[in-house]
Formats: structure tokens, sequence, C-alpha cells
């Protein structure tokens, strides 16, 4: 265990964009696979239960969490050309803890196209695969090839494809039977040496309206930093997990009592491929009264009824339990008003 630091009573206030004041019982930092094996051991070892923790973008902690806190500091971007499909494909292997931003500006420099769309979004290459992000019309499902993973138990080195990965709206087998199971270590995209230029979300086509020319993949990229930032708050200037809420699914049914109840032409939604339709959790908010409301040390954000905001990073503040039970009272009056449950999005560790 020579080369692994492990730390007791580890505050982790710096390290989730919440700036929840949670302590670890014990943390360590790998940035290798062996470093990643011998934090496994020492686990297993004294018997405690493993965290991993990226960027701390989409997470919710306890004020003492307990066990392991593994962060996942594994970094290395490699191409390579399929062998078996040319046409204009270049897959591209990122490990886990490289920042997912970076990476895109990294691809975009190097001409490797398809990850535009997702732009800005925070955190780090490993949780946007348990997470499945979207945005502006792509999925990280539609360009992943594989990814490798460690079993917590056995530290067995596994590979998955795309299929096995169980993917659908953020969501993926990682949060469903997979979970706590399994540690990402790397994923592997397939991206284009040509562009291939995706405007057709309402955000993206209204942004480029006016012109007259087709939009490179650098202009689609700083489009979509240029909305999200007018969209979202910064968690360096106000701590926050982006989406605390998924956007509900709802049958067509569902949208016929919503649209006779606030008004036909008054909800809006997103028809799927399936027949049923997304309707924004952020409208139903919104609808709510909830825009701007404050609770204690918590609250939501002005802009963006989606956002809940952190304004205290006192160590002695008990604001995960005021996150969620903010949390909580949204889920009631959205469901009392519309009969539509939403999901929290973000991952909550430990008891709150």
């Amino acid at each position: 265990m020579a080369d692994l630091q492990i730390e007791k009573h580890k505050s982790l206030l710096t390290m989730n964009t919440m700036a929840l004041a949670s302590t670890a019982e014990y943390f360590c930092s790998a940035s290798t696979v062996e470093e990643l094996h011998q934090a496994l051991s020492f686990a297993k070892d004294h018997n405690l239960s493993v965290t991993p923790l990226g960027a701390g973008s989409n997470v919710i902690l306890s004020n003492n969490l307990r066990g392991l806190v593994l962060h996942l500091a594994l970094k290395g971007c490699e191409s390579v050309v399929p062998t078996r499909i040319y046409d204009g494909s270049i897959d591209v292997t990122f490990a886990a803890g490289e920042n997912w931003h970076d990476m895109v500006l990294k691809c975009l420099d190097r001409g490797w196209f398809g990850l535009e769309n997702l732009s800005l979004i925070p955190g780090n290459m490993g949780a946007a695969a348990i997470q499945n992000i979207g945005a502006y019309g792509v999925e990280l499902s539609n360009l992943l090839v594989s990814l490798q993973v460690v079993d917590i138990q056995s530290g067995v080195l596994l590979e998955l494809d795309r299929d096995a990965c169980q993917f659908s709206y953020r969501d993926s087998i990682f949060k469903q039977s997979l979970k706590d199971k399994y540690i990402i270590t790397q994923l592997t995209l397939r991206l284009s040496t040509e562009p291939n230029i995706n405007i057709d979300y309402p955000a993206l086509s209204a942004y480029f309206v006016e012109l007259n020319k087709e939009p490179t993949p650098q202009m689609v990229s700083d489009a979509v930093c240029n909305i999200r930032r007018e969209k979202l708050p910064d968690p360096t200037e106000l701590a926050n997990v982006g989406s605390f809420f998924k956007n509900p699914v709802i049958n067509q049914s569902a949208l016929a009592g919503l649209q006779g109840a606030e008004g036909k032409g008054e909800v809006p939604f997103y028809s799927q491929a399936d027949g049923s339709v997304k309707v924004p959790a952020a409208w139903l908010i919104d609808k709510c009264k909830f825009r701007g409301a404050r609770r204690g040390a918590v609250g939501v954000h002005n802009k963006q009824a989606l956002v809940l905001v952190n304004y205290s990073n006192d160590a002695d503040n008990d604001s995960a339990s005021e996150i969620l039970s903010l949390a909580k009272e949204i889920q009631s009056a959205v469901k009392a008003r519309f009969g539509i449950s939403l999901e929290v999005e973000p991952r909550i560790y430990g008891s709150v």
C-alpha cells in the first residue's frame, strides 16, 4: 500500500459542486488502474463500502460519509481508426478521470467531431457514461462503442459494449442492476473526422436562424456554451449540480389531460420515438411558483427552476438535508397540481 495514500476524516467540501460539507471516513485518490486495485484491496481488507467520486458534479453527499471515498483521477486520451469500419470515423478512448468539457475542446481542436452539442456539461468522462448525458439533440449513448470497468468486489477488469450498458434517457445499467458494483475506468467513443452538424434542437435552430451559411462544429460548441451559460449558473460561483430533476416522460393520454387543465398549446413538450412525450420539469416547477424560492441556506435558481442551489459554504451547515427537503417540497407540489412524479437526477450518497 506504499504507493497509495489513505486519508482519514477527509473534507469533501471542495470536491462536490453543491459545496456540501461532507466528511469521508476514509479517502484516497487513484490516478492509475494499479492504484485503483490497491484502493479496492484496502476497502476489502477493512470491510469498507466504496463510494467512487469523480468531479462531484452530480452527487448529493451526506455530512458523514462512511467507508472509503475513492476519487478517480485516471487520465489519458488515445485515438485509433477502426480497422473494419472507415467512413471518416475515429475511435477515441478517454480515461474516466478526464474532464468532459476539456475533452470536447480537445476533440474539436484535433478535428474529431460529434461532441460539440454536449459542450460545457460539467463532470468527468466516467460519470458521463453512468448518467448517459445528453443535450441539444445528442446523447452519449449515440456515440459510445464500449467501456472498461473494474468489478469492485473481485477487482476483475471487464469490457462492456454499448448494448450491455442498457442506456435510456439519463439512465444506464450502472444506475440499475450494476449500481455500486462496477467502477468505470475508460470509455471509447466513435467520432467523425468530418463535420456532421446537428442543430435540429429548437434552441440551437433559433440561435442560428439568421446565419446565412452552414455553422461549423466550433460554432455549434460556442453556441451551446453561450446558451448554457445564459440558462445555468456556474457552480464555481453559485454551488449547484445542474438539473436537479429529470424531465418526466408521459403518455399521450396524460398529455391530453394536462393540456385540458392548462389550456391547449400552453404545455411545452417534445415528442419521443415511442409515441410518448417529454415535458420540461422546469416548466412544471415554474408553474408551481418555486423559481427564486429560498429555504434557509438553499433555494431554486431565479433564472432556471430546474436548478437547486446552495448559498452557503459553511462547513457547519446541514445543506444536504435542506436541499433534499426542498426537493421533496417541489415534488409534492408538482404531484398535487399535475399528477406527475419528478425524479431526482443527482445520486444521493449516505444517509442524509
